[in-house]
């Protein structure tokens, strides 16, 4: 009786790995929970000002043009249907065209979704989600594909640059991360540079949108190349999976590890 009674008690204490696992949630959970905190107590005043700014000057351009606070709502509601389709009270360049089409299918398999484009049609919905389906799919494995490439070749550099140096003969996981880390801020400060001077943001403006838009959290608030003339839109289009490279190489890294650490193995082994 003691033993079913002890072998009921050990099948109810969780494995490790679960533990880790609950632990990880309530922490995130905290974690979700003083972002809340901290970005409530920073926003929320500019949120509260902004509706009191914008209710006043509903009320006053109502009173000076003679027009009912009803009118104003139903005309605001039809411009938020026409921005849906890329209408915008200043000129700004097409959405649906090839480069813009092609700027909005990058946003979809990156998984950035800037939200700026969105198709309005039934078709273009349903569409969607196959095409998203495949192609954040088929991206997504490039990128682990691509990672593990790149780990390879840091591996095998810092290898011979080791073995050549000091005779240590094998690669530390510390070493590819602080390299692919100084990577990541290369580019993105390179980047921010490239759209501070092509889009006349600030730079600190710039390595917003870039933390944004590489990190695929795409709030919209910032987008690149929505300029009515706009010189370098390709270039634009171009840079964003250059730059999603680099950063999709520091993200995963640590599902990584053990491959680089096999890589290590096998490389000391052939020495």
């Amino acid at each position: 009786m003691k033993t079913d009674f002890s072998c009921c008690c050990s099948s109810l204490i969780p494995s490790r790995d679960t533990a880790r696992c609950y632990l990880l949630f309530v922490l995130i959970a905290f974690y979700m929970l003083a972002g809340a905190a901290i970005f409530s107590s920073l926003e929320r005043p500019a949120e509260l000002q902004a509706h009191q700014l914008w209710e006043k000057r509903l009320r006053d351009f109502g009173h000076e043009h003679n027009i009912s606070r009803e009118d104003l709502k139903t005309l605001l509601l039809h411009y938020e249907k026409a921005r849906t389709a890329g209408i915008r009270t200043e000129p700004g360049r097409a959405l649906w065209d090839i480069p813009g089409a092609f700027y909005f299918v990058g946003t979809v398999v990156s998984t950035i979704g800037f939200g700026v484009t969105a198709p309005s049609t039934v078709t273009g919905k349903v569409l969607l989600v196959f095409y998203g389906l495949l192609g954040c799919s088929a991206t997504i494995l490039f990128f682990n594909l691509f990672l593990e490439r790149i780990i390879t070749l840091l591996g095998l550099l810092i290898f011979r640059c080791n073995g050549w140096k000091t005779g240590y003969r094998k690669p530390s996981v510390y070493q590819v991360t602080l390299i692919l880390f100084v990577a990541v801020l290369l580019v993105a400060c390179g980047a921010a540079s490239l759209y501070s001077a092509m889009e006349g943001w600030t730079f600190l403006e710039s390595l917003y949108f870039c933390f944004v838009a590489f990190s695929t959290v795409g709030f919209g608030d910032f987008v690149s190349g929505q300029r009515e003339h706009h010189e370098d839109t390709w270039e634009t289009n171009c840079l964003f999976p250059k730059s999603l490279c680099k950063q999709y190489s520091v993200a995963p890294l640590k599902n990584q590890t053990k491959k680089f650490r096999q890589v290590n193995e096998l490389n000391s082994d052939n020495m």
